[in-house]
């Protein structure tokens, strides 16, 4: 790949373009952190040839993202787990507004999940 390839790339958020250190000093954590967020699979950082590893911007926010819960005294693993859980829950949302919208007649309004039922009421 060459440079003017490499900078081309610079845009994609999963171009892993930052070493570790470069990614902990932008974060304002350690690599120990990374490590540790790697090891709980949180992310999984791509290797260089070298065998050091790399992050994408896709990567640094949701380490950014676990960073903030362990700053709020989350332990590490539970911090991954939640991420990960939020993460599943869009995942289902997003799936989920596809199908309605697939399944929905042309021109049918969507129907407003927060809208109050009427109550039955009991004589």
């Amino acid at each position: 790949m060459t440079a003017v390839d490499s900078f081309g790339r610079l845009d994609d958020d999963d171009y892993p373009a930052y070493t570790m250190g470069r990614a902990a000093d932008m974060l304002g954590t350690t690599q120990g952190f990374l490590r540790a967020i790697g090891e709980a699979r949180l992310i999984a950082p791509l290797r260089s040839e070298g065998g050091h590893r790399r992050y994408s911007r896709y990567q640094l926010r949701i380490a950014a993202r676990a960073r903030e819960l362990v700053d709020q005294g989350t332990p590490i693993e539970a911090a991954c787990r939640i991420i990960i859980l939020e993460d599943q829950l869009e995942e289902a949302q997003r799936s989920n507004a596809e199908h309605r919208n697939a399944v929905r007649p042309r021109g049918a309004a969507t129907p407003d999940p927060l809208a109050r039922k009427p109550s039955a009421r009991i004589p």
